[in-house]
C-alpha cells in the first residue's frame, strides 16, 4: 500500500522535505505488527515526523525512532511506562516502513545515530 504526502508541508511537520512528494510504503510485516500491537498508521506517521529518540536500526541501512505513549512529568523529570518504536528505510523519494512495535518500559540508549547523520536528516527535511 502506498500513500502520498501532500505537496505543501504542514507547519511543524518535517515530512515531506522541501515540498516534494514522499511515498510511504508499508511492508506486509509492518501492517501485521500494526494490527498485532493495535497501532494506527497515523500514529506511526506522527512518530516518523516527531521522534522522541532516534537510533540506528538493527537491520542494514535502517533507522529506528521512538515516541513514548504518554509522558508523565514528575517535577522536571519526564517518565513513561511504554514506548512505540518504528523502523524504516529511506530510498530516494520513498520511505519504507519495515516494522513497528511496542516496548514495555523505558529502553536504554544503545546505539544512537551519529550527529552528522541527524544533521543530514534535518537538512533533507526528515526531522525538525
Amino acid at each position: 500500500m502506498v500513500e502520498r504526502w501532500p505537496e505543501e508541508p504542514r507547519v511543524g511537520g518535517s515530512i515531506p522535505s522541501r515540498g516534494t512528494k514522499m511515498k510511504i510504503i508499508w511492508t506486509k510485516h509492518a501492517e501485521e505488527k500494526i494490527k498485532f500491537y493495535r497501532l494506527s498508521k497515523q500514529r506511526l506517521k506522527r512518530i516518523l515526523k516527531n521522534p522522541y529518540r532516534i537510533e540506528e536500526g538493527i537491520a542494514l541501512n535502517t533507522i529506528a525512532c521512538m515516541q513514548p505513549t504518554k509522558i508523565k512529568k514528575l517535577g522536571k523529570k519526564k517518565t513513561w511506562n511504554q514506548e512505540i518504536w518504528l523502523m524504516f528505510q529511506k530510498e530516494n523519494d520513498k520511505i519504507k516502513i519495515i516494522s513497528a512495535w511496542r516496548y514495555p518500559g523505558v529502553s536504554s540508549l544503545k546505539n544512537p545515530i551519529p550527529k552528522e547523520i541527524i544533521d543530514e536528516l534535518i537538512y533533507l527535511g526528515f526531522l525538525k
